[in-house]
């Protein structure tokens, strides 16, 4: 049991890390949580296509090592090397720290309009494939037996955020819009990443 809450505690990580960031769908799901507008059906869709997409990744980058095991080299490596660059990236985040906000407009949107934007913030993000399919997809099939427990905690890691920042958005609004508060919290985004890397290396080595 142990082996199994250190790879879902390592997914969570590695979750969270990946998407508590500035960008169009944070701040669409905090503008949402704002206006208590399809807050519920919203959240569900973008934790939703993460966990597809990072199940995806793990199953199906697992089935490819299992059919040529001399990839787990490259994949670790790539591992850490993207681990290692979004590290770097967070930590030059946390040196110009910028704000999220939310949009200003007042106008309703249906349900439909609401969940088509939501999963275009999301689908049509290249980095959101490069994030859950490859990163998390080559991370967790490092993983072994315990693939399944860092799936689940990476998914986990998205619910919980999008949970939070709709729901308690109005709470969070003051918050995201310090940019010291990124600068914080980039900082230990960079720190947790840049951990995970040399973590994941040293397994590799050893």
């Amino acid at each position: 049991m142990s082996a199994a809450l250190a790879a879902a505690g390592t997914g969570f990580a590695l979750g969270l890390t990946l998407i508590v960031a500035i960008g169009a769908q944070n701040a669409f799901v905090l503008r949402q949580g704002l206006r208590r507008e399809h807050v519920g059906p919203i959240v569900a869709l973008c934790a939703a296509c993460d966990a597809l997409l990072m199940l995806a990744g793990v199953a199906g980058l697992a089935q490819l090592l299992g059919a040529r095991p001399e990839l787990a080299l490259w994949l670790t490596l790539g591992g850490v090397a993207f681990l290692t660059v979004y590290g770097l990236k967070a930590l030059a985040r946390a040196r110009h720290p910028a704000a999220l906000q939310a949009a200003a407009d007042h106008a309703a949107m249906p349900l439909a309009a609401a969940l088509a934007q939501a999963a275009a913030f999301t689908l049509l993000n290249p980095h959101v494939y490069l994030d859950t399919v490859v990163l998390v997809g080559s991370v967790g099939a490092q993983q072994g037996e315990q693939r399944w427990w860092f799936a689940v905690g990476a998914c986990a890691a998205s619910a919980l955020w999008f949970t939070a920042l709709g729901y308690g958005a109005r709470a969070l609004a003051p918050l995201f819009a310090r940019p010291r508060a990124w600068q914080v919290l980039d900082a230990l985004i960079g720190v947790t990443m840049l951990a995970l890397a040399g973590g994941l290396a040293y397994s590799s080595w050893r």
